[in-house]
């Protein structure tokens, strides 16, 4: 399970819809995931920093590499998009798509149209609106 800014700041904010995936995650033990690139989106001023805390302690935080930012202009290319409204979202993309482990893989997001257009050749990842 992938989690984008959205994601992830409604983990922190202990919204019920994603504690449910995020428990139904541990409870099958399925990784937790998200990128440092959605952590420039999400941690503001007014962020609960004990929650964040708490919440990326239970998470794996992917790094930004050259070579995952080199794939998510691939993704971006592709999907003929490009610029900075999708840069994050492609690197979150690019983790996913970079994962080695077998099965599907479900993105939890708001923008499920964005990246849905970035991972139409990965057939095994689902985005989900929360």
């Amino acid at each position: 399970m992938i989690l984008d800014s959205d994601g992830l700041a409604k983990a922190v904010q202990r919204d019920r819809e994603v504690h449910e995936w995020l428990t139904a995650a541990r409870d099958t033990d399925l990784p937790v995931i998200t990128s440092a690139a959605v952590l420039a989106e999400v941690i503001h001023p007014k962020i609960n920093d004990a929650a964040l805390k708490w919440t990326l302690s239970r998470l794996r935080v992917e790094p930004v590499t050259q070579a995952l930012a080199q794939s998510a202009a691939t993704l971006l290319r592709a999907a003929g998009l490009h610029g900075h409204k999708y840069a994050i979202d492609a690197m979150l993309c690019a983790t996913v798509t970079a994962l080695v482990q077998p099965g599907r893989v479900t993105i939890l997001t708001s923008d499920v149209e964005d990246i849905t257009m970035l991972t139409t050749d990965h057939p095994r990842v689902t985005a989900e609106k929360v």
